[in-house]
């Protein structure tokens, strides 16, 4: 077992003063993601405008930085339950 593993482990079974942090750390890890997708499709938007024509091509590129942003959020709610 790597060392960074058992020090996870090591931090998930120790006992915390402070019940519902992960709920707190959870809702400010969403902010990150939350203002990406915002950038995103916000560029998108604008890139479609620019370009009529290539607006299939944006979109698509759209909803792939989408996915990629959205997984941060699900770290972010994976390591709330692990914390």
């Amino acid at each position: 077992m790597s060392v960074a593993l058992q020090a996870v482990e090591v931090l998930a079974q120790e006992e915390t003063k402070f019940r519902g942090l992960g709920a707190v750390g959870y809702g400010l890890a969403a902010i990150g993601p939350g203002i990406g997708i915002g950038i995103v499709v916000g560029k998108a938007i604008e890139g479609t405008v620019r370009q009529p024509e290539m607006a299939g091509q944006v979109r698509t590129t759209m909803f792939l930085g989408i996915a990629l942003v959205e997984a941060l959020a699900l770290l972010g709610i994976v390591a709330g339950f692990i914390f």
